[in-house]
């Protein structure tokens, strides 16, 4: 796979010292010299400055894209150095994925934050969540001890750098951004060699059958359910339907081009025009459909916001030489659809 290449050593970022504490006071707008406060106040302040000085560093690593977008890696000082390592190996890899997609991330700069946290070794990565702003940042709470191999084959690191593909903020159709990131979790791990293909459309199969069973809601609008999700659940039914969305959209585009540009493409598309931009949905369809005859982002959005139940996956799986047999699935290994359906292991943007 490819991987972004380190081009500067770890260093730890610097803290204050006992030493130059009374230097930092003085530059702090509107505050006197601490010879000018009462006793218990100096004493107060010479304990802060200490805790500082002893306290341990956090661990910065630098790493840069074939084009020279900058990640920056800041792992937290409760890790082991042993630990640190594992982590560093795996912000590499996990990092160099994301550049499977179109080349290079789709950020100028960008941090991922590691934080240590107790936990199962059955769930190396509780809790992760993105940070939207002037610099966005990935931050993840890891299990200390954990190996790089076990956090390269946990799911949420790759979902959520996958977020990173819009230039999203946060305002309505969750279902949109959740269900890209749910699909190329899986695209991401199978382009970088760490699961298969059988893998891949199996874990994809299972992802789309929990969203059908997570029937409570049928009935209801997406959009519905989408609004009232942190309340009332339904988590199911909106990241897979988001999921099913990229996957019929992904095939529609490489049907009508003979395999020659495909969802990648339209997110090179939309990372060039607006990257920096904070957009609404609707305003990203419209960049997504821009210059293409058939506007099929728009078409399917209408109708998926609408939809009462997850659409059937099957056929969509058919055309791509996929069966279902007893939960598993069979992929057919010659013909026209088992050829479309291997496309999907490249970029069509690289």
């Amino acid at each position: 796979m490819s991987t972004a290449s380190i081009v500067s050593s770890p260093a730890n970022k610097t803290r204050p010292t006992f030493s130059n504490c009374s230097r930092a006071w003085r530059r702090w707008p509107g505050m006197n010299y601490p010879g000018n406060l009462t006793a218990p106040c100096r004493i107060a302040l010479a304990l802060l400055c200490t805790m500082l000085a002893v306290a341990p560093a956090t661990a910065s690593h630098a790493l840069y894209d074939a084009e020279g977008r900058r990640l920056d890696v800041e792992i937290a000082p409760q890790f082991s150095p042993q630990s640190r390592e594992e982590v560093i190996s795996w912000t590499e890899k996990l990092a160099g994925s994301l550049t499977l997609v179109y080349g290079h991330w789709p950020r100028e700069r960008w941090i991922i934050e590691v934080e240590a946290t107790s936990g199962s070794a059955d769930d190396p990565i509780p809790w992760a969540q993105i940070k939207r702003g002037g610099v966005d940042t990935v931050k993840f709470y890891v299990v200390d001890n954990t190996s790089a191999k076990d956090l390269l084959s946990e799911w949420t690191g790759y979902h959520e750098i996958a977020h990173l593909l819009l230039p999203y903020r946060g305002w309505g159709d969750t279902w949109f951004s959740e269900g890209l990131a749910t699909y190329y979790q899986n695209l991401l791990q199978a382009r970088a060699g760490l699961i298969s293909e059988q893998e891949m459309w199996q874990r994809l199969y299972a992802g789309f059958m929990r969203g059908r069973e997570d029937s409570r809601f049928d009935g209801k609008s997406l959009i519905e359910v989408n609004r009232q999700m942190r309340s009332s659940g339904g988590y199911m039914r909106v990241y897979w339907s988001g999921a099913w969305y990229f996957l019929a959209v992904d095939i529609r585009l490489r049907a009508r081009s003979n395999g020659a540009f495909g969802l990648d493409n339209v997110l090179l598309r939309l990372n060039d025009c607006c990257a920096r931009d904070a957009l609404s949905v609707a305003e990203m369809i419209k960049v997504m459909d821009s210059g293409d005859q058939q506007p099929v982002f728009a078409e399917l959005y209408q109708s998926m916001r609408n939809s009462t139940r997850l659409p059937d996956f099957e056929p969509l799986l058919a055309e791509l030489g996929i069966t279902i047999a007893n939960g598993k699935v069979v992929l057919q290994s010659t013909g026209k659809a088992a050829q479309r359906r291997r496309q999907f292991l490249q970029s069509t943007a690289l």
